[in-house]
């Protein structure tokens, strides 16, 4: 009879990983939750036919990509506007099924293509510069960009010029967006402000609406769960390291530091190998740029379905002053949802 070998939880501050562009260019894919993603797996609301339609739709535009080959390409003047262009952007909520669709496109579409968040395209820019950026993803077929940010007018700006080279080129672009779950009126402008942000690209993408209700929130709200106390979280930390299992435990604040200190292209890399995180005295954060980059690392974990213990304020209430009435609200929401399921074990497909 075999024990499991034991290990004393590891502390993802003494962790200061490299990358390389190859690397970041390798890790944009579907996220595991999605490997499998399909058009036929995609269980579309019958209370909503906007989800049925944006199916059917992207059918079509993954069917045209002959299309492409033939001469004048999609920016043929005389081409029929609805399959030829080269642009796709879904447009909806929370929990509709955006990034499933996403997916699904992505894996029917032949290579080289890649498949990555808005923060992952501008993380590989600011890693390697614009130019390289550029040149290692020129010759795209396709290139899925989940939850375009427009809250940053700069990110937008740069890119709007990336994206412009690239289908320049010939690559097609799909693109989803978060909009507030339930806030009225709120989220019915996001493929307007889409457009406009990225005018000089818009005459480009055909906007698909799809509406329905968050499947993470259809029968419950939930809540971030939190330990009693640190010592409950450091003592659950060692009893999983001592079943085998691969666990960090650090301060919230002692993450939050470092988490200054490493390129957001590496927070994959911060994790790589970890099965449960662990963090002790989380607090209401007051300063902007800690929360972004709390948000940008909170996305990796979630990719990565390593689910979270920690104690003190729930995850899901760090975001506080006015926070969630500025203008990265949709993040946080969107952080705030999947922090939920990370601390509560539920981690289901994401949007």
């Amino acid at each position: 009879m075999t024990t499991a070998a034991t290990s004393a939880p590891e502390r993802l501050v003494d962790r200061n990983p490299s990358i390389t562009g190859a690397e970041i260019a390798s890790e944009l894919v579907p996220p595991p939750q999605f490997e499998h993603a399909s058009f036929e797996s995609y269980r579309p609301d019958p209370d909503f036919p906007s989800q049925q339609a944006a199916l059917e739709r992207l059918k079509e535009f993954a069917g045209a990509w002959r299309a492409a080959q033939r001469p004048g390409g999609f920016f043929s003047r005389k081409r029929p506007a609805r399959i030829e262009l080269p642009g796709v952007y879904l447009d909806g909520g929370f929990g509709v099924g955006k990034t499933h669709l996403l997916a699904a496109l992505w894996h029917v579409a032949h290579g080289p293509k890649y498949f990555g968040t808005f923060i992952e395209y501008t993380a590989l820019v600011g890693a390697l510069g614009y130019a390289n950026a550029v040149e290692l993803l020129r010759g795209a077929r396709l290139i899925c960009i989940d939850e375009f940010e427009l809250d940053d007018p700069g990110d937008t700006m740069l890119m709007t010029r990336f994206l412009g080279e690239l289908m320049a080129g010939g690559t097609r672009v799909a693109a989803t967006s978060n909009t507030p779950p339930n806030a009225l009126g709120e989220g019915r402008f996001a493929a307007a402000d889409f457009l406009r942000e990225i005018h000089a690209l818009s005459s480009n993408f055909e906007t698909l609406r799809i509406d329905g209700l968050d499947y993470r929130r259809r029968d419950t709200e939930g809540r971030s769960e939190s330990q009693a106390d640190d010592a409950s979280v450091q003592h659950a930390a060692s009893a999983l390291g001592g079943r085998g299992h691969r666990v960090s435990l650090d301060s919230f604040d002692a993450l939050i530091a470092h988490l200054a200190t490493v390129h957001p292209s590496k927070y994959i890399k911060l994790i790589d190998g970890l099965e449960i995180i662990a963090l002790t005295g989380v607090h209401e954060l007051t300063d902007q740029n800690a929360a972004l980059r709390l948000v940008a690392f909170i996305d990796r974990v979630y990719d990565a379905e390593v689910p979270i213990i920690a104690s003190g304020v729930p995850l899901d209430e760090v975001f506080g002053g006015d926070m969630l009435s500025g203008g990265y609200r949709k993040k946080y929401l969107r952080s705030m949802s999947r922090m939920i399921a990370l601390t509560t074990g539920e981690l289901p497909p994401h949007d």
